[in-house]
């Protein structure tokens, strides 16, 4: 049996009660949102085992979505369900307009058995406008945004090499990419990671 159709087991399974852990599925990491499944989706159509939007109504596991092409989304949390909101936690902490991305399997009433949700996910290209304490003011195509160093979270790759807690090295004016979680509403995100070249 190929690995599509055992996650695809396990999930509905999830779905209906039994217990499987989705971080055995795939990553949870926040850079795992933003990666190409690969599954036989033809170029140019909708991806069926994937979902974005902000959040309109939490109903016991069940969340409605409404995507941003205003498609509604019905997503069922599993206790094999990860969930990201700038760490690993747990469906206690989403929130009525949260944005999300899910991915999971869609089950035979159209529902998404969510294996992994990455709620207020963010990952923006900027230059660095000016460096503040535990702040980063970033101009991303114009507009003003401002990044909170959370301690003990935020981190940097610089050139590739391994993810360190040391920011020290980020220049105003430098081009990078960043991973967070935004606060709905605001231009404000806190940041997970930071790409940069020392």
């Amino acid at each position: 049996m190929n690995q599509t159709l055992d996650r695809r087991r396990l999930l509905a399974t999830a779905a209906l009660g039994g217990v499987v852990g989705a971080t055995a599925l795939g990553s949870l990491a926040p850079e795992a949102a933003f990666a190409a499944e690969a599954t036989a989706v033809e170029p140019g159509m909708p991806d069926p085992n994937f979902a974005e939007g902000r959040i309109s109504k939490i109903s016991g596991n069940m969340l409605l979505v409404t995507g941003s092409d205003t498609v509604l989304h019905s997503i069922r949390i599993t206790g094999g369900t990860s969930i990201w909101k700038l760490q690993p936690t747990t469906f206690d902490q989403v929130a009525v307009g949260d944005g999300l991305y899910a991915r999971g399997v869609r089950l035979p009433d159209g529902t998404l058995a969510a294996d992994a949700v990455w709620v207020n996910i963010v990952n923006l290209h900027a230059h660095i406008a000016s460096v503040g304490r535990n702040v980063l003011h970033l101009d991303h195509k114009g507009q003003h945004i401002l990044g909170h160093v959370v301690p003990r979270l935020s981190a940097a790759v610089y050139n590739g090499t391994p993810a360190v807690s040391d920011l020290s090295l980020l220049r105003v004016g430098r081009h990078i990419q960043v991973l967070g979680a935004w606060h709905p509403d605001t231009n404000e995100i806190d940041i997970a990671t930071v790409y940069a070249a020392a």
